[in-house]
């Protein structure tokens, strides 16, 4: 697919990230690119900073082990991971269905994500945990990901990920903290109708990471329920996803309709009480999914020239 996608502005909460533009060398030391300096090895260093060549000829000098390690110029240069939730619920409904068909969503709203870290001279990476022993991981390290995120991983149909997949992608991605500075944006494409506990999203936030929760629910069926009644519907259960006939009595549909809408409230305060900004998508439609996006950023935007009020 060609970069025709539509695209909005990143706005880091940290400053120097996130950038709309091209990408700055800082004058601290980080992950880049660029060499910065050479130095002796220290405890803790990764074992990919190390200057092999240079080791060597130290080495054979001094005739002992001695590692050489080269230190970069960070770079402002913003990394964007797309987490997909794909438990079964998240394969609702079918595109034939006048409902939201949540994999058109998901994928329309991750071609977007992508696009948007390439606009902003970004470096995407992705993950899913549809097979948990198995996680589709692709580091945030070279813009050629973008391709293989658009036309490999987002266009699956497997929807397979336990019920506690989110939790397990945040435990993921704290092993891989090595690929992802402070800063980098995680946007997590779910339904959240079996979210973590908000000490996940706490275990993100320390790590120093801009997490961005991607509401995708049906606006009818999720966020609120029609007034049905006296006649069996099939529904799906929000752990398995299974579609079941139930016959409702109208008192039952408003039940229903009062749970979703406060499932979707609590939801919201949850993610406000741990400073996440979610972004709520009731549609597969580009426009309708580029606004939610344009709306996020506006929020973020005013929220940053108050601070500087």
């Amino acid at each position: 697919m060609s970069r025709t996608e539509p695209t909005f502005p990143l706005i880091s909460r940290r400053r120097g990230v996130g950038l709309t533009g091209g990408t700055r060398r800082s004058s601290h030391r980080g992950i880049g690119f660029e060499i910065a300096s050479s130095r002796p090895y220290r405890r803790g260093d990764s074992v990919r900073a190390i200057d092999w060549k240079a080791s060597a000829r130290l080495s054979s000098a001094r005739e002992s082990d001695d590692f050489v390690v080269r230190e970069h110029f960070a770079e402002d240069r913003p990394r964007v991971v797309v987490v997909v939730d794909r438990r079964p619920s998240m394969s609702l409904y079918p595109p034939e269905l006048p409902w939201l068909h949540k994999p058109a969503a998901v994928a329309v709203a991750g071609r977007m994500i992508v696009e948007s870290a390439l606009a902003a001279q970004g470096l995407p990476g992705y993950l899913d945990l549809a097979d948990p022993l198995a996680p589709q991981w692709l580091a945030p390290h070279l813009r050629q990901n973008a391709a293989r995120i658009r036309e490999h991983h987002l266009p699956h149909t497997d929807y397979t990920a336990p019920a506690d997949n989110l939790t397990r992608a945040v435990r993921h991605l704290a092993r891989a903290r090595g690929d992802m500075p402070p800063g980098t944006f995680v946007f997590v494409l779910s339904d959240f109708l079996a979210p973590p506990a908000p000490a996940v999203w706490r275990t993100a936030a320390s790590l120093g990471w801009d997490v961005v929760p991607v509401i995708v629910q049906d606006p009818r069926w999720e966020q609120s329920f029609p007034a049905v009644s006296g006649f069996a519907l099939p529904l799906a259960a929000p752990g398995d996803g299974a579609l079941r006939l139930v016959r409702l009595t109208r008192r039952e549909a408003a039940e229903r309709r009062e749970g979703n809408q406060q499932r979707l409230d609590g939801l919201l305060r949850t993610f406000a009480a741990v400073e996440l900004d979610p972004i709520l998508l009731s549609s597969d439609d580009a426009a309708e999914i580029l606004s939610a996006f344009l709306r996020w950023h506006d929020r973020r935007q005013l929220r940053l020239r108050r601070r500087r009020a």
